[in-house]
């Protein structure tokens, strides 16, 4: 059985992309689906912002080919889990949820932490960045595979 998950944040060219990427590093494909979304849509169809593919490439991961969407209310219904960045989007996308079913299935992709949005910051951000969704994406496969 497929396990799909999807991972937002605001525009899908910073954090999201990012966290789907590791993610796909660290997951079967042959088990999970992941993809990621954003709660704006200023930057669909747009490639993840050139920090990002950067610091991605750097630890061995290719981001490079990913396109920018928005969330849509189907996705509820195409995805197990849904992760998102911070708690403003957290909000926005509980909200966007018709029943307590979708609600549950939303949470932060690092428990009670934000990841902070690195759009305005530098290089090192997005390294920051980096990290913390790696280690959120350790727990995610600890829960789902042990």
């Amino acid at each position: 059985m497929e396990i799909n998950i999807l991972m937002v944040c605001l525009g899908n060219i910073c954090r999201s992309p990012l966290a789907e990427g590791v993610l796909k590093s660290k997951l079967p494909s042959t088990r999970f689906r992941i993809d990621s979304a954003g709660t704006e849509s200023f930057h669909i169809g747009k490639s993840p912002d050139y920090r990002s593919i950067k610091v991605a490439a750097y630890h061995g991961i290719d981001i490079s080919f990913q396109k920018a969407r928005a969330f849509k209310l189907e996705d509820f219904n195409l995805f197990d889990k849904i992760y998102v960045m911070d708690r403003n989007n957290l909000k926005i996308i509980k909200q966007l949820a018709e029943t307590s079913e979708q609600r549950d299935k939303v949470s932060l992709v690092l428990e009670n932490e934000e990841i902070p949005d690195p759009y305005y910051g530098d290089e090192k951000d997005f390294e920051m960045i980096f990290g913390l969704l790696n280690k959120a994406c350790d727990k995610i496969k600890s829960d789902l595979i042990n």
